[in-house]
C-alpha cells in the first residue's frame, strides 16, 4: 500500500463557511490522518493515507465544498510521510501577513429554517438563528482572520451548550462565529420611536400586529434598517412616501415565498431562483393587477421583490399575511441608518416603533437589486451578498484604489487577479456618505491587506471621490475618462484584451473637453481610448437643474433645432404652462451659452423626447422620464396584463421593423462621427400634431436610438476592423433599449458583450477606472 502525504494550501473564501468541520469529516470518510487550520492567507491542510484516498480526496475538496465556499486557488506539495495518529483540526494561526477573502452576508439556510420553526429545537423561534452555512459574515466583521473574538459577536459569551457546538468538528456550528442562542446571544426588542421599551414577551408579534393596524416600523436588518409597513395599504404606504419625503420612487417589498410574489407579479423559473438565491437581492418583476397598493411603485410596471434573509424576517411572516413595503431606513437620499442611536435620531420622526436588537453591525450594508435579461443575471446594484465578493481578472493587478464616481458610488482595492469592488457606497452629495466612503476603504485595505501603489479617480473636478483622491499625498494618481471606465469594466467582466467600439450611453460623464458627455463611441483599450463618435452637443439650461427638470432639455433641443423661434412650436406642453419670463431667461441663456453646459448625453435625450411628449416635465427621482417612456413603448408594443414573465423579452427578440424609425443625421467632424438628432425632434413634433398615439412614438424614439448604435458601430468597423462591442451606461438599464441593440448588432455579426457582475451604472465604474490605473502603471504610464 502507497502511503503519500500532500501540504495543501487552499485560498479563496475558507474562513467562516465551515470549510475546516468540512476538511476534517471529508478526511475521516477517506480514513486520512493530519490536520487543518486556518492562516492569514486561507486554510492549511496537511494530510496523508493512501494514495488513492489522499488523490480522491483533492478531487472532493473542490467538488463538495460548503455552499458559502469559494476556492479560487488549491496548491499541492508532495512530503515525506509523519505517520500520524489521527485527523484534527487546529487553532487560527495569526500573524500580520494577510491574505483573506471575506465571506459574503447569506440568507438563512434549510437546516436553520428548519430548526427555527421546530418545537423540539432548543432554538425554537431564536431570531438570530444560524451556522456555518447562514447568516452575518461581513455586517459583524471588524479584521481578519474571521474569528469571534474579531467580530461584534465578542460581546456575547457563548452559553456551554453553544460553546460545545461551537467546539465540535462534527457540529454544523463548528467555529460558526456567530453562534448563539436565546440564553446567550442577542435579543430582540420593541421600542417606541423615541427609544423606549415596549415590554412584551413576544415582540416580534407585537410588531406584526402594529403592521397590521398599518403602523410605519423600523426593523433592524443584517446591514442597516428598513422602514416597513402594509404594502397592500394605500394609507400606509402614502404615509411613508410623505414621511420618507421620497415622492414617487418605487419601494422594494418583501413577501412571505416565491408563491406570494406569483400573486402579484409574474415571476418565471430565473426569477424565482435568483429570488430564493443565497444573496436575497431584491429582484425586478413585472407588476400584475393586485391589492398591492399602487403607491408602492406609482406609474411603475415593475416592482422590487425580495424575500426574506434572516430569522427575524421569517418569524415576522409567521403572524402577517400580507407582503410588507421593506425600504432603506433613511431619509430621502441619506445614508442607511445601521447604528442604534442614529436610527433613533433620523427615523424617529419617520417610524412610530422599532423592532431591533443588541447585535451590532459593523457596516451599513444596503440591499443589492437585480434582474433577469436573457435568463441571465443583470445587476442594479451590487451590495448585500454580493459584496465584498472579489471579482477575478485573468491578469494580475498592480495594487489599485478606484474610488469611483459620485452617483452610486462604489470603490474597487484590487490584488493579484482580483478586484474587491465594495458594496453600495451611495450618492456622494453629504458629510455622511464621504465620512462612510473614507472609513470603508480603510476597511477594505485592513482586510485584505492592500496598500495602493496608484489611485485613479474620475476627471469630474467636482465630485468628492476625485477630490478625495487628489488629496492623498505619497501616491501617484490618474485620472480616468467617466466613460473609458464604463467601457473598461465591461471588457474586465469578460477579460478581453486589444481594443472594442465601446456604445457608452448615460446621464452625465466629465469630458476632456470640459462639456457633459453621455451619449459615446469610443475605440477603446484598457490603457486608452478615442472618442469616434458621439451625439451632437446642445445647450443644457440651468446644468445639474436640467437633470431633475427635462423639460429644460426639451428646450435645449428646441433652440438647437430653431435658434430664436424655439419657443413658436405649437403643441408642446410644457411651452404653455411655463412662466413667460421663464422662458425668456431661458432663451438668453442659450443664446449666449451662459450656464448651459453643452451636452452629449443619451439621458438627457431621453429626457427631452419625454418633456416633448409631455410624459414628465420635472422627475422626482433620477430616470424617471425615460423610465417611464420606455414602459409607454412597451405598452405599445405588447398588452403586458395578458403575458407570461418575460415573454416580453422573446417578444423583443422577435419582432420585426415594420415601424421604421425616425431620421437622423452622421456627420464626420475632426475624425469623429457626430450625431445630428434636430431631424427626430422635428419628426417627433410633426407625429404629435398629427395625433399619432405616444405610444408609438416613444417605441419609434426606441428605434432610432438602435439605429444610431447599428450604424455608428458599422461604420467603426468599417474603418477601425473592430468587431466586439460593449454596451455601457446607465441608459442600458433600459430593457427595451438593450435588448433591441444586442439584438440587432448580433444579426448584424458584431461580438456583443454585456455587463453581467458588476452593473452598468456608475456602480461599476472604479472597477473599470481599476483595470485601467493597473494597466497604465504596468506600462510605464503613471
Amino acid at each position: 500500500m502507497s502511503i503519500a502525504r500532500y501540504l495543501i494550501t487552499v485560498k479563496g473564501i475558507v474562513q467562516g463557511v465551515g470549510f475546516r468541520p468540512f476538511v476534517y469529516s471529508l478526511a475521516k470518510s477517506h480514513s486520512l490522518r493530519g490536520a487543518v487550520k486556518n492562516n492569514p492567507k486561507g486554510v492549511d491542510i496537511d494530510v496523508e493515507g493512501e494514495l488513492e484516498s489522499v488523490k480522491k480526496f483533492v478531487d472532493e475538496l473542490k467538488q463538495k465544498a460548503p455552499p458559502l465556499a469559494r476556492i479560487e486557488e488549491i496548491a499541492i506539495q508532495t512530503a515525506a510521510p509523519e505517520r500520524y495518529a489521527e485527523f484534527i483540526i487546529k487553532d487560527s494561526e495569526c500573524n500580520t501577513d494577510k491574505d483573506l477573502m471575506v465571506a459574503v452576508d447569506s440568507a438563512i439556510c434549510e437546516d436553520c429554517l428548519q430548526e427555527l420553526f421546530d418545537g423540539s429545537d432548543r432554538r425554537f423561534r431564536y431570531p438570530f438563528i444560524n451556522c456555518t452555512n447562514c447568516g452575518p459574515r461581513f455586517t459583524i466583521i471588524k479584521d481578519v482572520p474571521y474569528d469571534r473574538e474579531l467580530t461584534t459577536m465578542k460581546a456575547f459569551p457563548m452559553c456551554p451548550d453553544c460553546l460545545q457546538e461551537y467546539r465540535d468538528p462534527g457540529s454544523r456550528r463548528f467555529h460558526a462565529q456567530p453562534n448563539a442562542c436565546a440564553a446567550c446571544g442577542p435579543r430582540v426588542k420593541l421600542r417606541d420611536s423615541s427609544g423606549g421599551l415596549i415590554d412584551k414577551a413576544n415582540p416580534i408579534q407585537r410588531a406584526a400586529e402594529l403592521l397590521s393596524e398599518n403602523n410605519i416600523i423600523a426593523v433592524k436588518g443584517l446591514g442597516g434598517y428598513h422602514l416597513a409597513c402594509n404594502a397592500l395599504s394605500k394609507e400606509a404606504v402614502s404615509s411613508l412616501r410623505e414621511r420618507k419625503v421620497r415622492e414617487e420612487k418605487p419601494f422594494a417589498v418583501m413577501v412571505k415565498d416565491a408563491s406570494q410574489a406569483g400573486l402579484y407579479c409574474q415571476v418565471s423559473k430565473d426569477e424565482q431562483l435568483l429570488l430564493e438565491s443565497r444573496a436575497r437581492p431584491i429582484v425586478l418583476l413585472r407588476k400584475k393587477d393586485s391589492l398591492l397598493a399602487e403607491e408602492t411603485a406609482p406609474g411603475n410596471a415593475f416592482l422590487g421583490v425580495m424575500l426574506p434573509y434572516t430569522p427575524l424576517h421569517y418569524l415576522l411572516f409567521e403572524y402577517i399575511d400580507f407582503p410588507l413595503v421593506m425600504t432603506s431606513g433613511n431619509l430621502s437620499d441619506e445614508p442607511i441608518a445601521y447604528e442604534d442611536e442614529d436610527a433613533f435620531l433620523r427615523l424617529g420622526e419617520i417610524a412610530e416603533y422599532f423592532l431591533t436588537h443588541n447585535r451590532v453591525i459593523s457596516h451599513r450594508c444596503d440591499d443589492s437589486v437585480t434582474r433577469i435579461y436573457r435568463e441571465n443575471e443583470y445587476p442594479l446594484r451590487r451590495s448585500r451578498g454580493y459584496a465584498p465578493a472579489p471579482i477575478k481578472i485573468s491578469d494580475s493587478f498592480v495594487p489599485v484604489l478606484a474610488v469611483g464616481g459620485e452617483q452610486k458610488n462604489t470603490f474597487c482595492l484590487t490584488r493579484g487577479s482580483y478586484a474587491f469592488v465594495s458594496h453600495h457606497i451611495g450618492d456622494l452629495e453629504n458629510l455622511e456618505t464621504l465620512s462612510a466612503f473614507e472609513k470603508e476603504i480603510q476597511l477594505y485595505k485592513r482586510l485584505f491587506n492592500i496598500e495602493p501603489e496608484i489611485v485613479a479617480y474620475d476627471y469630474h473636478p467636482e465630485y468628492l471621490s476625485t477630490k478625495y483622491a487628489l488629496e492623498l499625498k505619497g501616491i501617484p494618481q490618474t485620472g480616468v475618462q467617466h466613460h473609458h471606465a464604463h467601457t473598461a469594466a465591461c471588457m474586465a467582466e469578460h477579460g478581453l484584451q486589444g481594443s472594442v467600439i465601446g456604445v457608452c450611453f448615460d446621464g452625465t460623464g466629465f469630458g476632456p473637453d470640459g462639456s457633459i458627455w453621455g451619449g459615446e463611441f469610443l475605440l477603446a483599450s484598457l490603457t486608452s481610448f478615442k472618442r469616434i463618435g458621439h451625439l451632437r452637443y446642445v445647450p443644457m439650461p440651468g446644468g445639474a437643474r436640467a437633470v431633475k427638470e427635462p423639460w429644460r432639455m426639451a428646450a435645449g433641443y428646441l433652440h438647437s433645432m430653431l435658434g430664436s423661434s424655439w419657443r413658436e412650436v405649437p403643441g408642446i406642453s410644457f411651452l404653455k404652462v411655463k412662466n413667460g419670463m421663464l422662458l425668456d431667461t431661458l432663451g438668453d441663456m442659450m443664446d449666449k451659452w451662459l450656464n448651459c453646459p453643452p451636452t452629449s448625453s443619451m439621458g438627457r435625450l431621453f429626457d427631452a423626447a419625454a418633456a416633448l411628449l409631455g410624459i414628465r416635465h420635472e422627475v422626482n427621482y433620477e430616470g424617471q422620464a425615460a423610465v417611464e417612456m420606455e414602459q409607454l413603448a412597451v405598452q405599445y408594443l405588447y398588452h403586458w396584463k395578458h403575458m407570461k414573465s418575460n415573454e416580453h423579452i422573446k417578444g423583443i427578440q422577435l419582432i420585426k421593423q415594420e415601424i421604421p424609425g425616425y431620421s437622423f443625421a452622421l456627420e464626420e467632424k475632426s475624425n469623429t462621427w457626430e450625431i445630428d438628432t434636430r431631424n427626430l425632434i422635428n419628426d417627433i413634433i410633426k407625429e404629435m400634431s398629427e395625433g399619432v398615439p405616444l405610444g408609438e412614438i416613444a417605441y419609434r424614439f426606441h428605434l432610432t436610438v438602435t439605429e444610431i448604435v447599428i450604424n455608428t458601430c458599422r461604420m467603426a468597423r468599417d474603418v477601425y476592423g473592430e468587431n466586439r462591442v460593449t454596451l455601457s451606461g446607465g441608459v442600458f438599464q433600459n430593457m427595451l433599449l438593450l435588448d433591441m441593440a444586442h439584438r440587432r448588432l448580433a444579426e448584424d455579426g458584431f461580438e456583443v458583450f454585456i455587463h453581467r457582475v458588476v452593473p452598468a451604472n456608475d456602480g461599476g465604474i472604479s472597477l473599470g477606472q481599476a483595470v485601467i490605473a493597473s494597466e497604465r502603471r504596468k506600462a510605464g504610464c503613471v
